[in-house]
């Protein structure tokens, strides 16, 4: 009787799928960074950054694939380090902050692209129009503790877009040729995640 019961137990128990492990990290603003590279005039790179980001990260050691990435950027605290750009890039020329007061990631689908390296998949809306794009990361790092009992890991994340995709299409010709600025856009993330 006692092995039977034994026995019922273990394959109840051998049965029940495994839980999963995920995680949920937020991003810790004060320790990331959302930049980007724009070309100028033809002859040189413009590079600016987003002040004012929040965002989640679900990550499972055990299938990193089924990592997810929401992440939300106030278009407002965009930031090239010149004052009267900054605000062009506010107006209805580019960001229409008044409009369009945000943009957002949501991931879809994630693929390992090599040793501590994924492309991660998924909707970019900006300027209110809604694309498919994918980054490049590196990591995310192994979990360390900090000095004041929290857990956290790394990423980097790299890609490129056309902004003329998304419908930010203000530019001017110049007299040599091309234009005053380029249509693709640098992305590089910079992600300090905290535990929750």
């Amino acid at each position: 009787m006692k092995r039977s019961i034994f026995s019922f137990i273990l394959t109840l128990f051998l049965t029940i799928p495994v839980l999963s492990q995920a995680s949920d990290y937020q991003i810790d603003p004060a320790h990331s960074s959302i930049q980007f590279k724009v070309r100028h005039l033809m002859v040189s790179n413009v590079k600016g950054d987003f002040n004012k980001a929040k965002g989640s990260v679900m990550i499972d050691d055990n299938n990193i694939t089924d990592l997810k990435v929401e992440l939300t950027i106030e278009t407002a605290s965009v930031n090239t380090g010149h004052a009267k750009r900054d605000e062009h890039l506010r107006n209805s020329d580019f960001f229409d902050v008044a409009k369009y007061p945000t943009v957002t990631f949501v991931s879809k689908k994630v693929m390992q692209a090599g040793q501590g390296k994924l492309k991660v998949t998924g909707d970019l809306t900006l300027h209110g129009v809604t694309r498919e794009i994918t980054m490049d990361v590196e990591g995310p790092t192994q979990e360390i503790k900090d000095p004041w009992g929290k857990f956290r890991r790394g990423a980097t994340a790299t890609g490129r877009i056309n902004r003329k995709d998304f419908g930010l299409t203000w530019n001017r010709a110049l007299e040599t040729g091309g234009v005053v600025v380029g249509e693709d856009v640098d992305i590089y993330v910079e992600f300090e995640l905290i535990k929750q």
